[in-house]
């Protein structure tokens, strides 16, 4: 048995969150506000010669090497870990990213971790028939039916998309922001980076987190005020243009939703209490967003 000054400074010791994703956008902004936090962070990788990683690795986070499709690596990766962050990759394959979804889960389970942390989406408790949407929300039930203490963080639109070269829906084209929208439909969005933090607020302060699902957003704008702001920034002009749902393959419902509809619902005001540096879009085109979009319009 430790004496007591011994077992103080054990609880006081830094406690390791496995982080998915550590070299992405959610996972790598989470690691980021963990560490400075003061967390401890291993993170699961492939290949752990990568560059990327190899930058985690100098930066002091540990490294597991997996993957999400091998359940082994998984269970190795969270022996002895305080908690987990789960993000699960999006893709064509949305039963292979359930599957991805319920093994880190169990991997949870196995581990006994205190707190789990899933990034889902936005809107995935509303059925609006939007395929990625129920992927993440099956997700979502097997980890409330496997009774993890867990938080579900449910970001909205990312602000990053519209610096993604090509993307066919939210990136910008020739001068175009394209997307299902309605021009004058509002659309929240947020900052990747916020995801990371509130990630870092959720196993920062389990009282107030555990057993909650919350939509997180930092903006809400029509699809025209978005371009207009963009063009400020950038001091040349930036339209809209909406694209029909059928050329993006989802049913009428879900493209009648996309065109008319509010489609996220965060309580923006609420979560600025929570974390008051949250970014709205202004900020983020201020703090390189623009600078990220101007160097996609000049190559």
């Amino acid at each position: 048995m430790l004496p007591l000054a011994l077992e103080a400074l054990v609880d006081e010791a830094p406690k390791t969150i496995l982080v998915m994703g550590a070299t992405g956008r959610q996972g790598g902004t989470t690691a980021k506000h963990l560490r400075a936090g003061g967390w401890r962070v291993r993170a699961l990788v492939r290949d752990a010669d990568r560059p990327a990683v190899q930058a985690l690795a100098a930066a002091g986070v540990e490294l597991a090497v997996g993957d999400l499709d091998d359940p082994d690596s998984l269970e190795a990766a969270a022996v002895g870990v305080h908690g987990i962050f789960g993000v699960t990759p999006d893709g064509q394959d949305l039963e292979l990213e359930v599957q991805r979804g319920r093994r880190l889960a169990d991997a949870a389970a196995t581990a006994g971790v205190v707190h789990f942390v899933f990034a889902s989406v936005g809107g995935a408790d509303r059925d609006a028939d939007i395929p990625y949407w129920r992927s993440k929300w099956q997700i979502e039930q097997y980890i409330r039916a496997l009774d993890l203490p867990a938080t579900i963080l449910r970001p909205v639109r990312f602000m990053e998309n519209h610096t993604i070269p090509g993307l066919p829906l939210g990136g910008i084209r020739d001068g175009a922001l394209l997307h299902l929208f309605g021009p004058d439909v509002p659309v929240q969005l947020i900052a990747a980076d916020d995801i990371g933090a509130f990630a870092a607020l959720a196993f920062g302060s389990p009282a107030e987190y555990l057993g909650r699902a919350i939509e997180i957003a930092g903006d809400e704008l029509t699809s025209t005020e978005t371009v207009a702001l963009i063009g400020q920034a950038l001091g040349r002009e930036i339209t809209y243009q909406q694209i029909p749902g059928a050329a993006a393959g989802l049913s009428d419902r879900a493209a009648r939703a996309f065109a008319t509809e509010r489609m996220w619902h965060a309580n923006i005001p609420a979560l600025r209490k929570l974390h008051p540096n949250l970014l709205t879009f202004p900020d983020w085109l201020r703090r390189g967003g623009a600078a990220r979009i101007e160097a996609i319009l000049s190559a």
